[in-house]
């Protein structure tokens, strides 16, 4: 069944890079970006990880929590994070099932070759663990940057929801 905006986000409990279970449940109350990235240390993926690390305190300012999910193991997460400095969790999704619930694992095509993987998209889950926003990506930077949609729809919520009631 497609994933719809207003649907709850696709229930998920994933061991993190230190071998702790992380679950949406965790994220309930707050707002959630997800983003799912086919590789670590791969060019693209770094530039992606990076570009949500640089961008990590505005858009936590935003109220967002940030985690990364793809198929790679715990070890290879904590060289990444190591490497990279990056300051969220992420998550080791081992057979792609929770990949597959949020439409990012599928035939990909690469150098003439298909294969399958890990499709480049980020989501936005509401603090009520609903879908707000799925944002396919084709460029790594494309989602974090403070003129991305991620950014606007962030900015957008939040103000909603700061108004005071009538």
């Amino acid at each position: 069944m497609p994933l719809t905006i207003g649907d709850p986000a696709p229930d998920f409990s994933l061991t993190n890079q230190v071998g702790t279970s992380v679950s949406l449940a965790d994220f309930r109350g707050q707002w959630l970006i997800i983003f799912f990235y086919p590789r670590d240390n791969t060019p693209g993926c770094t530039t992606e990880a990076c570009s949500f690390r640089d961008h990590y305190d505005r858009l936590r300012s935003l109220g967002a929590a940030i985690v990364g999910i793809n198929t790679d193991n715990e070890k290879s997460h904590q060289k990444f994070i190591s490497k990279y400095d990056l300051p969220f969790p992420l998550l080791w999704d081992e057979e792609a099932i929770v990949s597959t619930r949020y439409e990012s694992y599928g035939l990909k095509k690469f150098m003439g070759k298909e294969f399958m993987g890990i499709i480049r998209q980020t989501f936005i889950i509401k603090p009520n663990s609903k879908l707000s926003t799925q944002l396919k990506t084709q460029h790594p930077t494309q989602n974090s940057t403070p003129n991305s949609k991620l950014n606007t729809q962030l900015k957008t919520q939040n103000s909603k929801l700061s108004k005071p009631c009538p």
